[in-house]
């Protein structure tokens, strides 16, 4: 009975071994990407991935965290026993949270594409991060009905195209006399809804927020070192705000149902004229079932606030879309990371997907100029980045201390929203939330 019992042990064993080695095997031809953009996660799974597998033989399987839940979706994959091998950090804040986990990338192909070298985050003498999109948001409108607006025999503004709103007194002005013709403009409002659904107030909270910050700060060093934040602009940030709120197509008490998907819906049904997005909006824009915007007529605004001098004001232009790979991945997994990344960024099949349908405007030194982007949204940053005498915004949010302290100043909004909090209090909250956050991150 022992010999048998021995026999079948050892047969067992091997057994064992044989699946091990298949799973191993398997892992190892595969690609774990976790994707931090839900807009776009279609063209990873359908589009991206099959291609890969078909140029190349490894597999790419891609997980795409909630909107707005990135990171809390990130610290539970890491942990699991197969995490992600590629993932994304939010500039030098992001780099601090997974510090222990991003491998060094400065002998990696797709290090080597990056353009210019400086943009990569840098960690004990290591690169750790690369951005891979170059993005810019403002206000975006519909040029047909401001065309339609400036039109009309009776306006209350003197200026007669959009080109010409360079201040916030001017689009303040512009607005509201807009919202006294509605019908004759066929909408529901100048402005989108302003999405407060849960998850759904980074437009507000995190990217209209960059103003005040860029102004108090300057530059995104002194932010991401800052321990303390005054809220000196915080009537500028008021008054940009309470005029979204107040000609939107959606009332205030309706609000916190609303996401940014329906604010992407009710401009590509020609429901409103302006919504405040990104480059990356287009694509929600003309996938939209029934669009009636045409691509020409898509347009940036910057994000006129009454600081001095905002007549040379560009829109907000910068990145927090780095990525990184995972320290302890197998090198196997890392080289076939960098194996994706740089297909993805350099191929002939890569770059006609991330043109066409990731639609990125790239860093990278492997796209010709007709390899660009062609969504008109692209070509509006370009226009912005490119324009005599304006200078674009930096992403000065990259220094917020934490998502937590994002997560306050949400919650404080919607208060504000819905008449349960004085604007006095908001601030309050802003400014004691980023001691405490400040504090906890090491500042």
């Amino acid at each position: 009975m022992k010999k048998s019992l021995s026999i079948l042990l050892v047969f067992a064993l091997a057994l064992s071994s044989v699946f091990a080695g298949g799973a191993k095997e398997s892992s190892a031809n595969e690609v774990y990407f976790l994707n931090f953009k839900p807009e776009i996660a279609d063209v990873y799974t359908d589009i991206v991935a099959p291609a890969f597998e078909e140029e190349t033989g490894l597999k790419l399987r891609v997980v795409t965290a909630a909107s707005n839940q990135y990171q809390t979706t990130l610290r539970s994959e890491m942990a699991k026993s197969n995490p992600p091998v590629i993932f994304q950090v939010n500039g030098p804040v992001g780099v601090q949270a997974f510090t222990n986990d991003v491998a060094p990338l400065e002998d990696t192909g797709f290090y080597a594409l990056l353009a210019d070298k400086s943009m990569a985050i840098e960690q004990d003498g290591h690169v750790v991060g690369i951005p891979y999109a170059v993005e810019g948001y403002g206000i975006i409108y519909n040029d047909a009905i401001m065309r339609k607006y400036f039109a009309l025999p009776d306006k209350a503004v003197d200026i007669s195209s959009a080109d010409e709103i360079r201040s916030f007194d001017t689009l303040k002005a512009v607005v509201e006399d807009m919202s006294k013709h509605l019908d004759e403009l066929g909408i529901q409002g100048v402005f989108a809804s302003t999405s407060m659904a849960s998850g759904t107030d980074w437009r507000w909270q995190t990217h209209l927020f960059n103003m005040p910050l860029w102004k108090e700060f300057g530059d995104i060093l002194t932010t991401t070192e800052a321990s303390s934040f005054e809220f000196t602009y915080n009537e500028n940030y008021k008054a940009l705000w309470d005029l979204y709120l107040d000609n939107s197509t959606t009332p205030k008490g309706m609000v916190s149902a609303k996401t940014d998907a329906d604010s992407m819906a009710e401009f590509a049904l020609g429901q409103c004229a302006m919504v405040q997005n990104g480059n990356w909006g287009a694509a929600q824009i003309l996938g939209q079932a029934g669009n009636v915007v045409a691509s020409e007529d898509i347009k940036f605004l910057p994000l006129y606030m009454g600081f001095d001098g905002e007549e040379n004001q560009g829109i907000c232009v910068g990145t927090e879309n780095y990525l990184s790979i995972n320290i302890h991945a197998s090198e196997e997994a890392k080289k076939n990371a960098d194996t994706f990344l740089t297909w993805l960024f350099s191929s002939d099949t890569g770059k006609k997907i991330v043109k066409e349908n990731l639609m990125f405007i790239t860093p990278f030194n492997s796209f010709t100029e007709e390899e660009l982007p062609e969504d008109p949204l692209a070509k509006e940053v370009n226009r912005w980045m490119n324009m005599d005498g304006v200078t674009s915004v930096p992403w000065a949010f990259q220094g917020i201390p934490s998502e937590q302290w994002k997560s306050d100043f949400g919650g404080a909004l919607l208060q504000y929203i819905n008449g349960t909090m004085d604007w006095s209090e908001v601030v309050e909250i802003a400014k004691k939330s980023w001691t405490v956050e400040a504090e906890i991150a090491g500042r």
